[in-house]
């Protein structure tokens, strides 16, 4: 039992010191701490500002490169020449208007950046001149439309146009630069919109900020959602631009696209197979042309639901969508409509800058993953190094 007493009594003793020093450590700190009034007006929260409006944040300063035309206009050039379009001058290349398609978000935050300072009011980003001043780098490669020059036209070994070459002519390029020298890339952006852009020379920039549409071609060490932005696909049909209702949405479920896109149509011939003999679900074959894409637009403007999610099971969609109440349908439409800006590259306010932003967010990662790499000193080891408190079998010391 006097064991137990003693036991006790230094665990009482030692619970007691441990809030004595929280305590005092608190106090400290606490008086440390600066008051609102000492805060820059930046850090000021939303509901303490005066004004009610939201805490104004430091605009992140971008350098867009000045790459050779190869990389941007001449990319147009070279889709209208394998189209049959007459080649221009040097001159005039850059008056060619981008061709219009899913990943031309590329040609909008081109487009952007040129934009004069007083036009891009409300930007998260100011462009600077002088790479020196800058804190993120934009290389604004056209890489999703490189991807399509060629698209479905045969070409002859060692004739036409090569995305393969323009993408190591691109890696040549950049790496004979002293500012993605100096970070390894990791304070560069490069969009990769097209699940397959930059694809040869992935791994050589990986380090950097990519903007893709999706993770599915990417392996982990890549592309993840902590160091990359996602971003929406351009709209290819017409806006909705009436009000909330279903009363004009006869159809359940609509969907039309190429039936046999990727894989000779593993997923979509089954969907097609699965969803075409429903009565009041229309899905139907079709490629890009200017009479689908109006036919896709009256066909979704007039549609309760569209299809994305490859679900395959017979009778399984159609039954869950259609026992969804007409007011949990209008609370949808609500919600998209409030966030429809954001998926929209036309829009003053919409996905340009959202994606700016979300690229801006990035910055304080990249300082401390640009930091960390400074900090690691290589050595070529023979045999561990043990003069650090961890053997590091690597060679990778890093430096306190």
């Amino acid at each position: 039992m006097a064991r137990k007493s003693s036991l006790l009594k230094r665990a009482a003793i030692a619970v007691v010191s441990v809030i004595a020093i929280y305590v005092i450590l608190n106090a400290s700190v606490s008086r440390s701490l600066p008051s609102s009034s000492d805060l820059p007006r930046q850090l000021i929260r939303e509901e303490d500002n005066d004004e009610g409006r939201a805490p104004i944040q430091p605009r992140v300063k971008v350098y867009m490169y000045n790459l050779p035309k190869e990389f941007t206009y001449g990319l147009i050039e070279q889709h209208s020449i394998a189209r049959g379009g007459i080649k221009k001058s040097v001159d005039d290349v850059t008056k060619l208007k981008y061709p219009g398609h899913q990943h031309m978000h590329e040609w909008y935050l081109f487009s952007d950046l040129n934009r004069p300072e007083v036009d891009r009011s409300g930007s998260p980003i100011n462009r600077v001149l002088d790479p020196a001043d800058a804190d993120l780098f934009y290389v604004p490669v056209f890489s999703s439309l490189s991807l399509i020059v060629n698209a479905g036209r045969p070409v002859e070994p060692g004739s036409g146009y090569s995305d393969e070459k323009m993408q190591e002519g691109l890696m040549e390029w950049l790496e004979g630069q002293e500012w993605w020298r100096r970070n390894q890339g990791r304070d560069h952006v490069i969009s990769a919109g097209d699940p397959n852009a930059l694809y040869r020379i992935l791994d050589r920039v990986k380090n950097a900020v990519l903007l893709v549409a999706d993770f599915g071609r990417l392996r982990p060490d890549q592309g993840s959602f902590v160091k990359d932005v996602v971003i929406p696909y351009s709209h290819r049909v017409n806006l909705f631009n009436g009000e909330i209702g279903v009363e004009a949405r006869n159809t359940l479920l609509f969907f039309m696209g190429n039936r046999y896109r990727k894989d000779g149509g593993k997923v979509r011939d089954l969907l097609f197979q699965v969803l075409e003999k429903e009565d009041d679900v229309k899905i139907k074959h079709g490629t890009q042309s200017r009479e689908n894409r109006r036919a896709a637009t009256k066909g979704m403007h007039t549609s309760k639901f569209c299809l994305n999610p490859a679900a395959l099971r017979p009778g399984f969609m159609v039954k869950m969508l259609r026992k969804i109440k007409t007011k949990k349908i209008l609370e949808y439409q609500r919600e998209m409509k409030s966030v429809r800006r954001y998926f929209d590259y036309e829009n003053p306010n919409g996905a340009v800058k959202e994606i700016w932003r979300q690229v801006s967010q990035k910055l304080p990662l990249i300082k401390l993953m640009s930091n960390r790499d400074r900090r690691l000193v290589t050595r070529n080891l023979t045999e561990p190094n043990c003069s650090c408190l961890c053997t590091n079998q690597t060679g990778l010391v890093t430096s306190i």
